[in-house]
């Protein structure tokens, strides 16, 4: 809620009482209290008053409004005749403020305390007097909420607090399921108040979310748990701590530019700390306070347990009941350690990690019971640093080549790939210079190729240079296995696959896309080329739903294929992009009658290739993308597709009446129109009746032909199956009701059908529904038999190999 701020006061309080007290009663007048209120008659017999209030217009100073209540309320000894609310408050046309009757009661005793003066007039000694004994009362106690940006927390604390027999304040409560949302208010509130430059900070591994877990797990302004990296001293915070060159303790501090009081009003409305039962929980779930950034670059991506827990056992499985005391496991971007959880023999884990916060976490966790050895936890870059400084214990474990067989790498490595203009994230967002940062980056770029833009990639090249031997258990994306810059990494890493599974990518924390992460364990000992491997499925609830083989070993694909056919010399008809050739992409695959913006090939389509451009068309959209298949590659197909008459045909109608199909006649001829003017009952003549000749095998110039002999003149008329059939006779009977419109369009294609019906939004994009009934049952029905159809093409894609199965 936002009011204008030169609203009166009594508009003001009318506004307040009716959206935010809107259940209580309002009316009461409590002497010179300018605002009450109370439960109705029948709910209360004892307590009249919930809260008193202040009111002020505009912005006002809160703290001298209390001081005002105090006055207004000492002078006519309101206490006296009235009982006392829970709680009293001050609001404005801005913000709204809650302090406990009980913290500020004693004031009304003092003794020698003249009472009688003008509680407005803010410059008498009284009132300085006043201001000066709760001024630091009101700095530690009040909640001061604003109307804008805290309006759901605003009315969950007025439902939780005004209560019958309720004498003090119920603050908000911090669990494992809200902490999050308190950080993000946080960041809004606290950060830019303390005193430091985050640029430089987040530059040398320091950030925000350190001192909100020092602020978070705090009680009276002093971080409780000691072995956080970042600690709340009261009005400073510590960091850094450690003993210097001189024998001497030695720490940085950081303190607050406003004395501390937007961090103290902040902290007043919630309940610190949390419950003990969440400590844990909360620290270990430090990765989603690291900044997007940081976290795509470093990989701070928190495992899910049902994934660790199903990984632990596969790995039970590959190698024996007994594994964890017949190998050693190394996870070497150990982030805060939760891809250990469920070990057993802490003798034989090490865990390391970038961030010496995260090595401070997991030391705090193996203090509360978490089954690591300190002296195993230790900061290490693993794509920088010299394996000198390793713990000496697995330094021998790497260096003895028998030893080294029983050694796992267990990771979940960072996550973000640099393509040649740019990078994308987990999140789908894009940014550069990801892997340069790297030393390994030019090291690997010459044995892997492309793939050393991918920092997991430069992950699994440095275990296999510096480890060999060793046992490889990752969770990855498969593009090491099906992408196609991967050729030149496939000849370099050989190993044997071991067994696996692939889950949704988007059941990890803030990774928004649709496609498969796999969990895959490697033998580097036996040298294997990867030319495919066959993963269990799981959906995100861990039920096994079937398996699925990623292919390393693949034909050419799709594009350049279709490129054969891709004569730029004749007319255009149409262009259709050709996006990468992975379902992934297939959102960006259109036809139109301009080439669009996009970086790929829009190829023509003209009179001579019509068959190949739908049969291109319909393969790639016959099919719905999952995230199980989002990544699997469209293939340059087998011969035998060529004979197959009635599937050409089928994959022109699928394309003549499918949404991507986005050709408009605006500004230009439509030769896509596949009815004559009497089927649609026409107002008048087509432009262009190209499409119907063409099917009925009418056309005198080379367009007659079939895909075997384009240059032979074709006089039959197409046939088609009994599921295309379908589709046009739905077809027809939307352009006939289009056609009866008195504005439409003779020359319209199904894309302006579409947006004639359907209309645009205030950003230009076509709406998804219409107001039309009529209209979307017949515009639902032809898209009923046009999946119909998809369904009958789509063993086809597989047998023709256009896709593998």
């Amino acid at each position: 809620m936002k009011y204008n701020l030169n609203i009166r006061e009594e508009e003001l309080k009318n506004k307040v009482a009716k959206y935010y007290f809107w259940i209580y009663d309002n009316t009461k007048i409590i002497g010179n209290v300018d605002f009450c209120v109370s439960m109705h008659k029948n709910e209360s017999l004892e307590q009249e008053s919930l809260i008193w209030a202040e009111a002020k217009k505009g912005k006002s100073d809160i703290h001298k409004s209390f001081v005002q209540l105090i006055l207004t309320i000492g002078k006519a000894r309101t206490f006296d005749n009235y009982l006392p609310p829970a709680m009293l408050g001050a609001f404005d046309a801005e913000k709204i403020a809650f302090i406990s009757y009980n913290d500020i009661h004693d004031i009304f005793y003092i003794n020698d305390f003249n009472w009688n003066v003008t509680p407005s007039n803010h410059k008498t000694k009284e009132f300085q007097l006043i201001y000066e004994k709760v001024k630091n009362i009101l700095e530690k106690i009040t909640l001061i909420f604003f109307y804008e940006k805290d309006d759901k927390i605003l009315k969950k604390f007025i439902k939780t607090n005004f209560v019958v027999g309720n004498f003090g304040i119920t603050k908000v409560q911090i669990d494992k399921n809200n902490f999050m949302v308190i950080y993000n208010k946080w960041l809004e509130t606290v950060k830019p108040t303390i005193a430091v430059n985050w640029e430089i900070a987040n530059k040398n591994g320091i950030i925000d979310g350190d001192f909100y877990l020092a602020d978070l797990l705090s009680y009276e302004n002093k971080t409780i748990k000691e072995k956080l990296f970042v600690l709340l001293k009261k009005n400073r915070y510590e960091l850094d701590r450690r003993i210097d060159k001189f024998g001497m303790f030695n720490t940085r501090t950081a303190s607050f530019i406003d004395n501390q009081k937007a961090h103290q009003e902040f902290w007043n409305k919630y309940e610190r700390p949390p419950k003990e039962s969440y400590w844990d929980y909360i620290v270990e779930r430090r990765d989603l306070l690291v900044p997007q950034d940081i976290r795509e670059r470093k990989g701070s991506f928190f495992t899910p347990q049902i994934w660790v827990e199903l990984s632990q056992k596969y790995l039970t499985e590959v190698l024996g009941e007994d594994w964890q005391d017949e190998y050693y496991i190394w996870d070497c971007a150990a982030g805060t350690g939760n891809l250990l959880a469920g070990l057993t023999n802490k003798y034989n884990i090490w865990a390391s990690t970038l961030d010496k916060q995260d090595v401070d976490v997991m030391k705090d966790r193996i203090k509360n019971g978490a089954n690591l050895l300190e002296k195993h936890v230790f900061q290490f870059d693993f794509l920088n640093d010299n394996f000198s400084k390793l713990p000496q214990a697995l330094q021998k474990i790497i260096n003895d080549p028998k030893k080294r067989k029983k050694l796992i790498i267990y990771i979940n490595p960072p996550y973000a790939e640099a393509t040649t203009a740019r990078t994308v994230t987990r999140t789908g967002r894009n940014k550069s210079g990801v892997t340069k940062n790297y030393k390994l980056n030019e090291y690997f770029n010459a044995k892997i190729g492309n793939a050393s833009n991918e920092i997991f990639a430069l992950f699994m090249a440095q275990v296999y240079d510096k480890i060999p031997n060793s046992k490889l258990a990752l969770f990855s994306t498969l593009k090491f296995i099906q992408g196609s810059n991967f050729k030149k990494f496939k000849e370099y890493f050989l190993a044997k696959f071991m067994k696996g599974f692939v889950i949704p990518a988007n059941t990890f924390d803030n990774v928004k896309g649709h496609f498969p992460i796999g969990f895959t364990i490697w033998n580097l000992s036996v040298k294997n080329n990867i030319k495919n491997i066959n993963c269990n499925v799981f959906d995100k609830n861990e039920n096994k739903i079937g398996k699925k083989r990623f292919y390393g070993n693949l034909p050419k694909s799709i594009n350049k294929w279709i490129k054969n056919f891709d004569d730029k010399i004749l007319d255009a008809i149409a262009y259709m992009g050709n996006p990468s050739p992975d379902f992934q992409h297939n959102s960006q695959l259109y036809i139109s009658m301009r080439k669009g913006i996009e970086h790929f090939n829009f190829w023509n389509f003209n009179t001579d290739n019509i068959f190949n451009g739908c049969v291109y068309f319909a393969v790639r959209n016959c099919i719905k993308a999952t995230w199980i298949n989002d990544r699997d590659q469209f293939l340059t197909p087998k011969k035998k597709w060529e004979k197959d008459i009635n599937f050409q045909n089928d994959c022109l109608t699928f394309t003549l009446f499918h949404g991507q199909n986005r050709f408009t006649s605006e500004n230009n001829t439509n030769h896509w129109i596949p009815f004559t003017e009497s089927e649609v009952n026409s107002q008048e003549k087509f432009e262009s009746n190209f499409m119907v000749k063409f099917i009925q095998g009418k056309l005198k110039a080379n367009g007659n032909g079939d895909l075997l002999g384009k240059k032979i003149l074709r006089t039959e008329s197409l046939e088609f199956s009994s599921a295309s059939k379908a589709v046009f006779k739905a077809g027809l009977t939307l352009w006939k009701y289009y056609h009866a419109q008195k504005n439409c369009n003779v020359n319209a294609s199904l894309y302006d059908i579409r947006a004639y019906f359907q209309g645009r939004n205030k950003n230009g994009r076509m709406n998804n529904k219409s107001k039309d009934k009529k209209y979307m049952n017949l515009i639902t029905n032809l898209r009923g038999y046009l999946k119909v159809l998809a369904k009958k093409i789509e063993p086809k894609i597989y047998e023709y190999g256009f896709l593998k199965s």
